[in-house]
């Protein structure tokens, strides 16, 4: 619905509203902080706009006409609902500098930004500021892409081989994808290990489709053995990297995994890291978000600034 241009502006009904309160042009000058000529010059311009004769001006001041006081009446109660918009932009404005949604892969979300929020409070506290509050959901990239996209997150990290098109992105840490196997398995008795062609005719336990573990390892086999490469059917899917891991723990198959969430395991000697020859498994972690170029101001431009002096 299009307002007509009879409608005065919210100011113009302020300052109206002024001279209803105190009765006197010089006493609405003052409490709006302008002259008095410019106070008689606003009303009349709001009476001209509206074609309604809003106040009589007297010796003692200005009175309102009867049509004066109705308007001043609606005029009270569509400010107070302006003001309290105003309000309310205030606090999101607020909110959106020290309240962030973040949506991160599951390798970032369970091995990183732990130790990324900890310290970012951590530094918040010794600068007596209050610290940026993150909701964090975990999920796979392409989920995260799409939330970012969806503006369902502020921001988000993802571990695809690539950055994805229409979002701004940086690389914000690496990691290294590595094939495990239990100490009883084959593999782990070749101390040279295998070559990409064998891992890429080998079912593998591995993340559901959209994982970006799944999506990377995907295309360094493409690479390295040529884009016609069809990704053998996995042994077995799973939604998360620790689903992952306890099946091959399992003895159900080998996988590839984030080195970040196994390297408990291959501390402890509970699985065995497979060496893979011709195959480039060291990856980048991006963080994700829409707009300009700069991170935008407030919580996300905070915490992306803190990871980066953590590297």
């Amino acid at each position: 619905m299009v307002l007509s241009a009879r409608m005065p502006e919210l100011g113009a009904l302020e300052v109206f509203l002024a001279v209803a309160r105190t009765g006197s042009l010089s006493a609405a000058a003052r409490e709006v902080g302008v002259s008095q000529q410019a106070v008689s010059a606003r009303l009349a311009a709001v009476e001209s706009q509206t074609g309604v004769r809003l106040a009589t001006r007297t010796t003692r001041g200005a009175e309102l006409t009867d049509a004066g006081v109705l308007v001043a009446q609606w005029a009270d109660r569509l400010l107070s609902v302006a003001h309290e918009i105003d309000a309310g932009l205030a606090s999101l404005r607020d909110d959106s500098r020290s309240r962030i949604r973040v949506s991160a892969s599951l390798t970032v979300a369970e091995q990183l930004l732990p130790s990324w929020l900890v310290s970012l409070q951590a530094d918040a506290d010794r600068r007596g500021e209050t610290p940026v509050q993150v909701v964090l959901t975990a999920t796979n990239s392409d989920t995260v892409i799409d939330q970012v996209r969806s503006a369902s997150a502020d921001l988000g990290f993802i571990e695809g081989p690539v950055a994805p098109r229409g979002l701004r992105s940086r690389v914000v840490a690496h990691d290294d994808l590595v094939l495990v196997v239990p100490p009883t398995h084959r593999w782990a008795r070749r101390p040279d290990g295998i070559d990409a062609a064998e891992l890429g005719d080998t079912p593998l336990v591995t993340r559901e489709a959209g994982s970006g573990t799944r999506d990377f390892l995907a295309a360094a086999l493409r690479k390295a053995l040529g884009k016609d490469h069809v990704t053998t059917r996995p042994a077995l899917e799973l939604s998360t990297a620790a689903a992952v891991r306890a099946a091959v723990l399992a003895g159900a198959g080998p996988a590839v995994v984030s080195s970040l969430a196994v390297a408990d395991d291959l501390r402890a000697g509970r699985l065995r890291h497979v060496p893979v020859s011709g195959l480039a498994l060291h990856r980048p972690l991006r963080a994700v978000w829409q707009g300009p170029r700069v991170p935008p101001a407030g919580g996300v431009r905070t915490l992306l600034a803190h990871i980066g002096a953590l590297s």
